[in-house]
C-alpha cells in the first residue's frame, strides 16, 4: 500500500481529524457526529490521517525539511557523523546550534519537532476513540485498525522521550480538557518505554504477520519495534546525570526472543541496492515511509520532504542544497587493517582521502593507500569516485560552501541523477524511494547487541556470526569502480570477517558498536545510540578534538554534562502554563 493508496481521502482526514491539544494551541477544524464516524469509510479516513503522520506535514506546519522525520539533523549532524552544510553556518542557524551544542530551549526547529509530534499522536488519539466507539458490526476490522494505530502512536511517542527526555503523556481516555494539568515528570525514561512497548505487544497478538495492503502495519513491524524499544529500556539512565546505571539483561533476553519471531526477512544481496526503488518493499524492509511520485497530489507526488534540503548542491546534476554532509571523522572511521578490520584507534591517523583543490576541474586525493571498508563508497560522495551509475563526470565540487564544509556529500537515499526513477526539477533529487525506519540488518545488529551484553554462554560467539554476516554482505556486493578505469575498484578496498580467536566480550562490544555506526551511518540513528550506550560525551569530545582543524566552527564547541537530550522548548512550557520542567543541563524555568 503505497502512499497513494493510504492517503487517498487524506484531505478529508485531515479536516476532522482533532487536534484541539490546548498545549499545542491548535484548534478543531471540525466534528464528526456519532452516527458519521460509525462507518468504516469515516474510521479510515482517521486511520489513514495518523499514518499521514509517518510523511512528516500537520495541518499547521509544512515544513519537515528542518523538522525531518528522517532525523538527519537530530540524529546525525548531533552526532559524529554529519555536519549541517547548506549555505554555511548561518543557513538554519537552529541545526548549526545543535551541531555545536549550544542550543538553547528557545531553538524553533525544536519547538516546531515537538509541536510536530504531538499533533501525530493526537491524530492517533483521535482514532482511537473514533475506533473505541465504533460498532464492529459496523466497522471492518476493529481491532487490526485500533492495533494499527497504537503502534503509529507508540513510534511518535518513542521519537519524543529519546529526544525530550521529559515529556508528557496523554493518550485517547484522557479528556482533553485535562491536557492543561499534564506535567512532563509524571513517568521517567523508563516508565515511557515500558508503556510504549507494551502497546506493541499488544497489538502484535492482533496484527497478521502480513497485510493485503504494502505499508500497512503488520505483527513482525509490531514485534520488531517492540525490541527495538525494550533494548532503549534496557539500559536504565540516572534521572539526573543521564548516565547508564545498569543493563537490565532480563530485557534483552526479551530483545533476543522478540526478534527470533520476527519471520520472513532477509538481506539484501547488495548494500547498494537499498537506494534502488525497484527493492524499496524488497526482504529487507521491515517498516518503512511509503512514498510515491506522479500521484496527482501536486509537485512532485507524496515524496520525501523530510530529505528536501539534502540533495548534492554545487556543480552537482541534483542542484540540491547540499545540506546533511558527511564528516571526515566518519570517513576516516571505514579505514581497515590488515586483515580487513576496523580500525578502532582510527583518530590517531592522519585523515583518508584528503582533496588537494587546485580549481573546480582539476582535484586529486591524498592519502589514499590505507585500506577502507567498501561501505564508505557506498554511503559517501566523494570528489573524482564514480557517483552510483552517473557517466558524465564523478563526483565533484558537489558541496556549496566547500570552504566551511569540505568535499564530500552523502550517496545513500538517492537515486542516480541519471535515473528515470528521478524528479526532474524542484524538489531537487526526489524520488518515490521509501525511507526505511526499521530493516532487517537493524534488527540482527540489535540481537547481537543484546547477546553481547547479557554475555552468557553462546551468545558471544552468536553476536559475532550476526556481525560477520552483516559484514560478508558489504564484503560481496559489488564495489564501487574507477571513473576513468571501471576494470579497478575506485580506492583500496579491504573488508574482512571477525575471527572466533580474540572475541571477548569487551572486544565484541567495540565492533558492534562500530559495525553499528559503518553499517546505518546517515540513517538518523547515530546520536541516540550514543546516549543509549551513555558515551555521548566522551565520543563528541573526541570527535569535537579530531575535527575543530578540519571545520573551525567546533573549535567552541563542547558537550557539557546533561545535554543528551534536548531542552524542553520554552513554548511548551508557556502552553503548559508553568506545568513543565526543564530537563538537566539546561536552566530551570522561572
Amino acid at each position: 500500500m503505497k502512499i497513494r493508496n493510504i492517503f487517498f481521502a487524506l484531505g478529508f482526514a485531515f479536516l476532522f481529524a482533532n487536534c484541539s491539544d490546548d498545549f499545542l494551541e491548535n484548534k478543531p477544524q471540525g466534528s464528526l457526529s456519532d452516527g458519521v464516524m460509525n462507518s468504516s469509510a469515516a474510521i479510515d479516513l482517521l486511520v489513514n490521517s495518523a499514518y499521514a503522520g509517518l510523511y512528516g506535514f500537520t495541518n499547521e506546519q509544512g515544513d519537515p525539511w528542518v523538522r525531518p522525520m528522517t532525523n538527519w539533523s537530530y540524529g546525525e549532524v548531533r552526532a559524529d557523523n554529519a555536519y549541517k552544510g547548506g549555505g554555511g553556518e548561518g543557513d538554519i542557524r537552529e541545526v548549526h546550534e545543535m551541531e555545536i551544542f549550544q542550543v538553547q530551549s528557545n531553538n524553533g526547529n525544536l519547538d516546531g519537532k515537538w509541536f510536530n509530534l504531538y499533533s501525530l499522536i493526537s491524530r492517533c488519539n483521535s482514532a482511537l476513540r473514533a475506533l473505541n466507539k465504533a460498532d464492529e458490526n459496523a466497522v471492518k476490522e476493529k481491532a487490526l485498525r485500533i492495533a494499527e494505530v497504537k503502534v503509529l502512536r507508540g513510534h511518535f511517542y518513542f521519537e519524543l522521550v529519546r529526544l525530550f527526555n521529559k515529556v508528557p503523556y496523554m493518550d485517547e481516555n484522557m479528556p482533553e480538557a485535562d491536557y492543561v494539568n499534564v506535567t512532563n515528570d509524571e513517568f521517567t525514561r523508563e516508565q515511557h518505554l515500558a508503556r510504549i512497548a507494551e502497546d506493541m505487544l499488544d497489538a502484535s497478538n492482533v496484527l497478521p504477520e502480513r497485510q493485503t495492503e504494502v505499508g500497512r502495519i503488520n505483527r513482525n513491524i509490531a514485534l520488531a519495534y517492540a525490541a527495538k524499544v525494550k533494548l532503549y529500556q534496557a539500559y536504565e539512565q540516572d534521572p539526573e546525570t543521564h548516565a547508564v546505571v545498569n543493563i537490565n539483561k532480563d530485557l534483552l533476553r526479551e530483545v533476543v526472543s522478540l526478534i527470533d519471531q520476527v519471520k520472513g526477512y532477509d538481506l539484501l544481496n547488495d548494500f547498494q541496492g537499498l537506494d534502488l526503488i525497484a527493492n524499496e518493499n524488497g526482504p529487507e524492509s521491515v517498516f518503512a515511509i511509503q512514498f510515491s511520485m506522479n500521484d496527482g497530489s501536486g509537485d512532485a507526488g507524496r515524496v520525501n520532504w523530510s530529505n528536501l534540503l539534502n540533495s548534492p548542491g554545487g556543480n552537482s546534476p541534483y542542484h540540491g542544497d547540499g545540506f546533511f554532509l558527511p564528516s571526515q571523522d566518519l570517513i576516516n572511521a571505514y579505514q581497515t587493517d590488515e586483515n580487513g578490520l576496523p580500525v578502532f584507534d582510527y583518530q590517531s591517523r592522519p585523515d583518508y582521502a584528503t582533496v588537494k583543490f587546485t580549481d573546480d576541474e582539476h582535484q586529486t586525493l591524498n592519502n589514499t593507500e590505507p585500506t577502507v571498508d567498501p561501505r564508505l563508497d557506498f554511503v559517501v560522495g566523494r570528489p573524482t569516485i564514480t557517483y552510483k551509475t552517473y557517466k558524465k563526470t564523478p563526483c565533484q565540487s558537489w558541496v556549496r560552501d566547500r570552504g566551511v564544509y569540505g568535499h564530500n556529500c552523502a550517496k545513500r537515499f538517492w537515486v542516480s541523477p541519471e535515473s528515470p526513477d528521478m524528479f526532474q526539477g524542484w524538489p531537487w533529487g526526489a524520488s518515490e524511494l521509501n525511507w526505511q525506519i526499521i530493516r532487517y540488518a537493524d534488527l540482527l545488529l540489535y540481537k547481537a547487541e543484546a547477546l553481547i551484553e547479557i554475555g552468557e554462554g553462546p551468545g558471544l560467539e552468536e553476536a559475532r556470526i550476526l556481525i560477520n554476516r552483516i559484514r560478508n554482505r558489504a564484503m560481496n556486493s559489488p564495489y564501487v569502480k574507477d571513473f576513468n578505469d571501471p576494470s579497478k575498484d575506485a580506492a583500496n578496498y579491504k573488508i574482512g570477517l571477525y575471527p572466533a580467536e580474540g572475541w571477548t566480550k569487551d572486544y565484541a562490544r567495540k565492533a558492534l558498536r562500530t559495525e553499528m555506526r559503518l553499517e546505518k551511518a546517515l540513517e538518523g540513528e547515530r546520536y541516540f545510540d550514543l546516549v543509549r550506550w551513555g558515551i555521548a560525551k566522551e565520543v563528541m569530545t573526541a570527535y569535537f578534538n579530531a575535527e575543530q582543524d578540519n571545520r573551525i566552527y567546533y573549535k567552541n564547541a563542547a558537550f557539557n554534562a546533561g545535554e543528551e537530550y534536548f531542552p524542553i522548548p520554552v513554548a511548551q512550557y508557556n502552553f503548559s502554563l508553568g506545568h513543565y520542567t526543564q530537563n538537566p543541563g539546561y536552566p530551570k524555568f522561572e
